[in-house]
């Protein structure tokens, strides 16, 4: 886990700043509600807008990010309005959590843009809970948001917006389907009962803390698609929230609420949470802990036995989630699995035949974007195969396999790398085997995607032919995984 935090790539140091702009710009946000003279609900409120507003927007273009962070107050101001105004009617209020739950959920069918106004219609209607919200602290919580959304655009889109200087990331659109068929339907209704679930039992536990179950489900099911995705994300939220409370009782405890050691912890937290969020979610759940136990110790009311309770509604809400994801409308993982590996398989041969066709002189050839796409789409394979991987998986025959898949898609990904080094060389040529080769991957490719059999027909390449030694790796990594993708009846390669 330190290995894959630490020692894990950062190109262009992205992760680093985008680490280090959102301490930046939370700071900003919290400044403007202090120079605005709001409480401390406020600046809290703000803050938390701020960090919301600068991770969950994710649009491929700047363009984009900047009309989706626009709309955030217009989903956010309503739902908080809606939690403060039913403080006092405990059934009307629980109810309206269970269909923003769901509508948030339901919205990602929009991709990006829709995921991101869902989480932070439920992060409002969270926050409310979190810290009591009524009607009459609206004003100066509709203040605080718009303050610090507009705060954080200011430092993202204007003091410091290095995305401009970067290409669109490719954002592969999420599977399709229709009515119970399409996986945002299925798990907008998984969500919302798990989310009924650990509300139920949340309030048995603690009548006053009972919202941190039900954003533990909510929070496990973003960013995953299938049962195995969900049950393991649940693992890792409660392991570093297990880990981020034994780090509380050592530090946020003693800080007790001291200002300016809290602030400096927070952006610590901050920075962590941003830092980590793309290699390890239990990392990031570490540093969201804490920093929930920081912003407790500055509201007056933390200690060991709140952090305890902390662990036992996470705990609960984990079992939400697997209950609903087991038993109600389950996505297999062997469906998602298979899904993925088809488009990235598919992605490997338009990476090639735009290759190709740059090589052989076409202006309009750039496979840039397709390996750019490449990238994301082996991202959501590793996630997807992540249940077969796991540490605890007892199923040693699958993991073995899941494993030399994934080590043969990452042999695929480095020859298409290649590939498109050699076509960006201006003084790169055209071979007259290089068209049959490309064709022999097109074949391969259907081949895989489509039960039949994979051969692989040598060329006999050179060290002087780069291009046709990539090609012929990619036809052996390709004939190299017909066989791990099936099991002998011929079936894909997992089901679960």
């Amino acid at each position: 886990m330190l290995t894959r935090v630490f020692l894990a790539p950062d190109p262009g140091r992205t992760r680093l700043r985008f680490g280090a702009r959102a301490v930046f710009g939370i700071a900003v946000a919290v400044a403007v509600c202090g120079l605005a003279g709001h409480s401390l609900t406020g600046a809290v409120t703000g803050g938390l807008a701020a960090l919301l507003a600068l991770f969950t927007v994710t649009d491929a273009t700047v363009r984009g990010q900047t009309v989706t962070t626009a709309l955030l107050p217009v989903v956010g101001l309503p739902v908080l309005t809606a939690a403060a105004g039913l403080h006092d009617h405990p059934v009307a209020r629980d109810l309206t959590f269970l269909a923003v739950v769901g509508a948030g959920v339901y919205a990602r069918r929009w991709g990006p843009r829709g995921h991101s106004l869902g989480v932070f219609a439920f992060m409002t209607f969270f926050v409310a809970q979190f810290l009591r919200a009524t009607t009459d602290q609206l004003p100066e919580l509709y203040a605080a948001v718009l303050l610090s959304v507009l705060a954080a655009a200011a430092v993202r889109f204007g003091l410091w917006c290095y995305e401009r200087r970067l290409p669109p990331p490719a954002v592969p659109a999420p599977p399709g389907g229709t009515g119970l068929a399409r996986v945002t339907t299925r798990q907008a209704i998984q969500a919302t009962a798990g989310a009924g679930f650990a509300l139920v039992v949340g309030q048995l536990v603690s009548g006053q803390r009972w919202y941190w179950a039900v954003g533990a489900t909510w929070w496990i099911f973003v960013n995953t698609t299938s049962r195995g995705e969900t049950l393991v994300r649940g693992f890792r939220r409660l392991l570093g929230t297990v880990i981020g409370i034994a780090l509380g009782l050592l530090v946020a405890v003693p800080v007790h609420g001291n200002p300016v050691a809290t602030a400096l912890l927070a952006a610590v937290c901050v920075f962590g949470i941003f830092y980590t969020a793309a290699v390890s979610y239990t990392w990031m759940m570490l540093c969201v802990t804490l920093l929930a136990g920081l912003l407790y110790g500055l509201l007056g009311v933390l200690g060991p036995g709140l952090l305890a309770l902390r662990l036992v509604e996470t705990g609960v809400g984990a079992l939400g989630a697997a209950l609903a994801v087991i038993l109600l409308l389950p996505v297999t993982t062997h469906s998602v699995t298979d899904t993925w590996i088809r488009r990235a398989l598919r992605c490997v041969h338009a990476c090639t035949v735009e290759t190709a066709r740059r090589l052989a002189g076409a202006a309009d050839a750039d496979p840039a974007p397709r390996v750019a796409e490449l990238e994301q789409l082996l991202a959501r394979v590793r996630l997807s195969v992540a249940p077969l991987v796991h540490p605890l998986n007892p199923m040693l025959g699958r993991k073995r396999r899941a494993r030399h898949v994934l080590a043969l898609l990452d042999d695929c990904a480095r020859e298409v790398r290649g590939l498109v080094a050699v076509a960006a060389d201006p003084e790169a040529s055209h071979d007259a085997r290089l068209a049959t080769a490309a064709r022999r991957v097109e074949v391969a490719v259907e081949a895989l995607t489509e039960g039949g059999e994979v051969l692989v027909q040598m060329d006999g390449p050179s060290a002087t032919e780069p291009v046709l030694a990539h090609l012929h790796g990619l036809e052996r990594a390709l004939a190299e995984l017909a066989r791990p993708l099936r099991t002998p009846s011929g079936s894909p390669l997992v089901g679960a």
